[in-house]
């Protein structure tokens, strides 16, 4: 990333990447403005976050159909449906995080984790130290060591909490890329990182309501698609760098589609 003043903001500046943000933003009006958001936006929303918590378990390695996502309510019996279960734990938690990610985002990870892995163990809540292990089996990228996540963790941090006159499409894909590339915990990094993503668009306003599920358009576009824009964040260059950032707009302007298409189904019912 650039070593200006505010680096995410020259992100935003890189090619292309102003019209991935002025293509989401028209995507997100169009659901705000559906007449349906008027009478019936909770119930708008209790569907995307479904559907969000299935699309992020997918990118897991848990690709259940929604049906099945909706009929189960045990998600404690094998690895996939762990994997499910903290999918909709993080995407319920998420909401009530966002007056504290603005001040403390390493705390907020820090309970994403904990929420995702349901676990007591030592290792859980907390960022992987020196020689631990990392299950993340379907990243595989060059992992970074202990010290250089815990650096790069308090960089990202500070970025976060000085602010950024970056449009919320730019923050939301740094720090999911950042997270995905660090996979700073010893499990659950791409659910954390998902969250994380969609902390960032609700609280900055492009999605208040959280309607347009990022994580319904990063699963439609399919596994490898987006390790391949991953690989782009990854490498650094600003071609790599605005293709990610255009990934994310991608994922954001599909969950809007998929969020439309909740609301024609709630208009013809009600008709």
């Amino acid at each position: 990333m650039s070593t200006t003043a505010d680096p995410l903001a020259a992100l935003g500046a890189l090619p292309g990447v102003a019209e991935s943000v002025e293509s989401v933003r028209k995507a997100v009006d169009r659901v705000y403005g559906h007449r349906i958001m008027r009478r019936r936006s909770n119930a708008v929303t209790s569907e995307a976050a479904l559907r969000a918590a299935r699309g992020s378990a997918a990118l897991s390695g848990a690709d259940w159909a929604l049906e099945e996502v909706r009929r189960r309510t045990d998600f404690g019996t094998d690895d996939e449906a762990r994997v499910m279960g903290g999918a909709l734990r993080l995407t319920a938690e998420a909401g009530q995080l966002l007056s504290i990610w603005r001040q403390s985002p390493l705390r907020v990870l820090a309970r994403l984790h904990l929420v995702a892995a349901a676990s007591d163990e030592s290792r859980v809540g907390r960022p992987r130290q020196a020689g631990e292990a990392v299950d993340e089996p379907l990243i595989e990228l060059p992992l970074p060591d202990a010290r250089e996540v815990s650096g790069r963790l308090d960089g990202l941090a500070d970025l976060i909490i000085a602010g950024s006159s970056a449009p919320a499409l730019v923050t939301a894909a740094v720090v999911h890329g950042e997270l995905l590339a660090l996979r700073p915990f010893t499990s659950h990094n791409g659910l954390v990182a998902r969250a994380a993503e969609r902390i960032v668009l609700i609280g900055s306003g492009l999605d208040p309501k959280a309607v347009c599920p990022a994580e319904v358009g990063h699963a439609e576009q399919g596994r490898a698609e987006y390790l391949a824009a991953l690989e782009g964040y990854v490498s650094g260059t600003p071609e790599g760098m605005a293709a990610w950032i255009a990934h994310c707009g991608r994922a954001v302007e599909f969950g809007a589609r998929e969020s439309t298409a909740v609301c024609e189904a709630l208009q013809r019912g009600a008709a």
